[in-house]
């Protein structure tokens, strides 16, 4: 089960907790606190060390809680995921007075960093927190069963993603893990689940590249090597720089390169 890509709490922060900034005196004033955290949070995909001393600036000028917010986004880009899994729990553990939605954005950020840290039990407890702010969240289920596949413990993982689906049927993030998790459960039933959940995620999103990744790992298992071969050939065509198109050119590569040894098997001289 691949990570996905990690999604922003800005809009959520930005809706009520920019209350909590301390505006410059107003012959400083150059930009609202919004749009300073707005700059703050897009320079932490341009240039997150940048933004990291610019938030830290802002948080010592009474910036508040959106300053902590852009820098824990910052670490992240800057793969400091230890620091900013820790930091968004801080930010999250001092948001006392605001909706619990809000501290649930901040940890679900945190589980997220965990996740990039390698540390999918650490994720799995802050996800855990953040849930019990926020439980009908199908995109906290999903994180949360990203960590339980991540440890190895796909039935649960499964059952999160079941209550994702109950909450959005048609989540196509969900359906491809929900495949992915049968498929590393094991067994001929695990496998024929995996392939109806792809095969929905495809109807949907045809041009998913995750999926065809994933649909094209199951048929490879169920001996199908063509139908294999012309899904991640069609994610290379689709997507080749991004992880699912590496993904498919080394599952590509190892498919050849069993092939070349079984011709090879066939086509030496028997010894005598």
């Amino acid at each position: 089960m691949r990570r996905r890509p990690g999604r922003s709490a800005a809009l959520l922060l930005a809706s009520s907790v920019l209350a909590a900034a301390s505006p410059a005196p107003p012959s400083t004033i150059v930009e609202s606190p919004s749009a300073q955290y707005d700059r703050c949070l897009a320079m932490t995909r341009a240039d997150p060390q940048k933004a990291l001393a610019q938030a830290e600036f802002w948080h010592d000028q009474g910036g508040g809680f959106p300053a902590e917010h852009c820098a824990g986004v910052a670490l992240i880009g800057l793969g400091r995921y230890d620091e900013a899994a820790q930091r968004l729990q801080k930010l999250a553990a001092a948001m006392m007075q605001e909706p619990g939605e809000l501290r649930a954005a901040a940890l679900e950020q945190a589980g997220e960093a965990w996740i990039l840290d390698g540390r999918p039990d650490q994720a799995r407890g802050v996800f855990d927190a953040a849930l019990a702010y926020n439980p009908n969240s199908s995109d906290l289920l999903i994180d949360r069963a990203q960590a339980y596949a991540l440890g190895g413990h796909y039935w649960e993982a499964i059952d999160d993603l079941n209550r994702a689906l109950d909450i959005d049927p048609n989540n196509v993030t969900a359906l491809i893990y929900r495949a992915s998790a049968y498929r590393n459960a094991g067994g001929t039933d695990g496998l024929e689940l995996g392939l109806a959940d792809v095969n929905q995620a495809l109807r949907i999103n045809p041009g998913d590249s995750s999926g065809l990744l994933e649909r094209g790992n199951i048929l490879r298992l169920k001996g199908d090597a063509k139908g294999a071969r012309a899904d991640w050939e069609a994610v290379i065509r689709l997507a080749p720089d991004s992880p699912a198109g590496r993904d498919a050119q080394n599952n590509l590569l190892h498919i050849n390169e069993n092939a070349a040894a079984a011709r090879l098997m066939t086509e030496s001289p028997q010894q005598h």
